[in-house]
């Protein structure tokens, strides 16, 4: 339905009012297309703000997307930091395991939203939630705030890093 939307709306041109339309149909559009009416990190500002679940995570156009949008914010590594990670919005649960590694705590707030992981994503929050290198602190310092600020995360997390949250 988005994708005939997206058609019909853009028939004769991309529309100057393009942003106040549903965010998802920007899902269907390239960046290029926007370019019309504003910049590629805009662009990606408004996809991050659309529910990405509208594609399957393996679609095409989804991990399109993400390619696009990290190279329109010109993330050179697989470094992000939180604003980018704000940028990306939904995108960040596309993230593969090597970004979350070396972006440390930095995603997890932003992937705590997410609705379910991959195995090489839930390995590398448990590894950059053990190491307690985060704004979280370790795990033995969390309050139930920080759960409250994790929830999405704690289906995740294992046997070994649940025992030492304080009771």
């Amino acid at each position: 339905q988005l994708s005939c939307l997206l058609k019909m709306v853009t028939l004769h041109g991309i529309p100057k009012d393009l942003d106040s339309y549903p965010k998802e149909l920007l899902l269907f559009l390239s960046p290029s297309d926007y370019a019309a009416t504003g910049s590629c990190s805009q662009f990606f500002i408004n996809v991050g703000k659309a529910n990405v679940d509208v594609l399957p995570r393996e679609a095409p156009q989804r991990q399109q997307l993400l390619l696009e949008a990290l190279a329109c914010l010109k993330i050179p590594g697989t470094q992000i930091n939180e604003e980018n990670a704000e940028m990306l919005g939904g995108l960040v649960c596309d993230l593969g395991g090597e970004y979350i590694r070396s972006s440390g705590g930095s995603l997890l707030k932003d992937l705590s939203q997410c609705g379910s992981f991959l195995p090489d994503q839930e390995e590398a929050i448990r590894d950059v939630i053990s190491s307690g290198n985060t704004t979280f602190g370790p795990p033995a310092a969390w309050s139930a705030f920080t759960l409250s600020e994790l929830s999405g995360l704690i289906p995740v997390l294992d046997h070994s890093i649940l025992q030492q949250i304080p009771k």
